[in-house]
């Protein structure tokens, strides 16, 4: 049963969506959208709304303030990534996010590292906690990018590996950064790959340009894989409407059960 899921990316404080190929250390690249509304204003809806499992991404500095008040708005109910270490998770578990994303810092110098995401998963908790592994595709492979999806890790995605970080996880969130911001399609055969390497909850986040991504991906995955629609929702200044994503989880979840 595939299911939309809401997000809240921040930059410099705001809440935007950008290309994500375009987004380095020396500017922001290509912005798609700029909100005129606060972080809050979006958590408040999607919690009137019951969309569980929504992200909250601080891409970069200059966001903890803005992640704090999209928390507020919606305690216990929305993820929070964007450079968290154990210490970090901790703090923002405290502040009432519902579950951690991590990335960068388990690709120490760009290589995976299983003792740190052994040391946070037993810091927070592996129900607690969630893997990005936003990717870029390189020939016939998918390579782990951190560094907001600017550097490549030493970590090709596949079955192995994805069930390695399963037993420390209780998700995975994918961003198919060569397609993310572009609401130029999604990536199907990633998706489809997916759906057959990973045995816990994943949620595909890249290229959505349309309601039909929902069914395109409920289909390709067979329901085993959400998807985030970013860019391409009327929210961020898109054509999908927001209302009829509501109204699709609704009809997977009539008594909005989360």
């Amino acid at each position: 049963m595939t299911l939309f899921r809401p997000c809240i990316d921040l930059h410099e404080g705001q809440v935007k969506q950008i290309v994500g190929g375009t987004l380095s250390d020396h500017g922001v690249g290509r912005t798609n959208f700029v909100s005129p509304h606060g972080p809050e204003w979006f958590a408040r809806r999607y919690s009137e709304d019951g969309l569980e499992g929504g992200h909250v991404i601080m891409l970069g500095p200059g966001n903890d303030e803005a992640a704090r008040a999209a928390i507020g708005a919606w305690p216990k109910g929305l993820q929070v990534g964007g450079g968290m270490d154990a210490d970090k998770a901790r703090t923002w578990l405290k502040v009432g996010a519902t579950k951690i994303i991590a990335t960068s810092w388990l690709f120490p110098n760009t290589r995976f590292s299983e003792d740190r995401l052994r040391e946070l998963s037993s810091a927070i908790g592996r129900d607690q906690l969630v893997i990005d592994l936003s990717c870029r595709r390189r020939g016939d492979q998918w390579i782990v990018a951190t560094n907001k999806w600017q550097t490549l890790t030493d970590t090709a995605l596949g079955a192995e590996f994805i069930r390695r970080c399963a037993d420390y996880a209780s998700e995975l969130l994918i961003h198919a950064a060569d397609v993310e911001g572009l609401c130029q399609g999604i990536d199907e055969e990633l998706v489809s790959a997916l759906a057959t390497w990973s045995p816990i909850p994943c949620t595909y986040a890249g290229g959505a340009k349309e309601l039909g991504d929902l069914e395109r991906v409920e289909r390709l995955s067979k329901g085993a894989i959400d998807l985030t629609i970013g860019s391409a929702l009327d929210l961020f200044g898109g054509t999908v409407k927001y209302h009829d994503c509501v109204a699709w989880n609704r009809a997977r979840r009539p008594h909005g059960a989360g």
